[in-house]
């Protein structure tokens, strides 16, 4: 017989998994750039398309390593920009699917994951590489300023660049990146 903590512990793993992992509090921490105006989550699963043709964050990541990386700077090239996070269990599932088509797709399509953690910067890369990203950079966002900036409060939270540096989509929740409803979501930006 369960007890109610494992019971519990189970049921909160099922229903991370389901959608996305949610550290949202009742009210932001931080308001975004666009104070304001409506910055309600997308529903985890749904193809949001309101925010398209807005520009990439003028925001800059970083390595463990102290290498940075300003995201404008990647304009020519689309970007699949990744939020996770290495407690976030729907983060952690799709890992291998990005690193996939990291892999695959790396010539035509840049897969920038960029990490939600705080205060473990230098075990990052190493739970990438452990989790199957074997092709993917470990970046940082430690003061996350990414997830204020979408605004979703959920992780993961994905969002598709064209060539020019314009948003196209952005996805909340888990994916099978690898899969055929993936690639015709990501041929939308190529």
């Amino acid at each position: 017989m369960l007890t109610s903590r494992p019971l519990t512990l189970f049921a909160l793993s099922i229903a991370l998994m389901a959608g996305g992992c949610d550290r949202q509090s009742t009210a932001p921490a931080q308001p975004g750039d666009d104070a304001g105006k409506s910055n309600a989550p997308s529903l985890a699963g749904v193809i949001d398309r309101s925010r398209a043709g807005q520009p990439i964050p003028d925001f800059t990541v970083s390595t463990a390593d102290g290498e940075s990386l300003s995201l404008p700077s990647l304009r020519g090239k689309p970007v699949l920009l990744n939020l996770w996070a290495t407690w976030c269990a729907p983060c952690v599932v799709e890992l291998p699917t990005l690193d996939e088509v990291a892999a695959k797709r790396g010539e035509e399509l840049k897969v920038l994951t960029v990490s939600q953690d705080t205060g473990r910067a230098s075990g990052v890369a190493d739970f990438l590489r452990e989790k199957g990203g074997d092709n993917l950079e470990a970046w940082l966002d430690p003061e996350n300023q990414l997830s204020f900036h979408y605004a979703t409060g959920t992780l993961p939270t994905t969002v598709l660049y064209d060539a020019q540096g314009r948003e196209v989509w952005r996805y909340v929740g888990g994916m099978e990146w690898n899969d055929a409803k993936a690639a015709e979501m990501l041929a939308e930006g190529l």
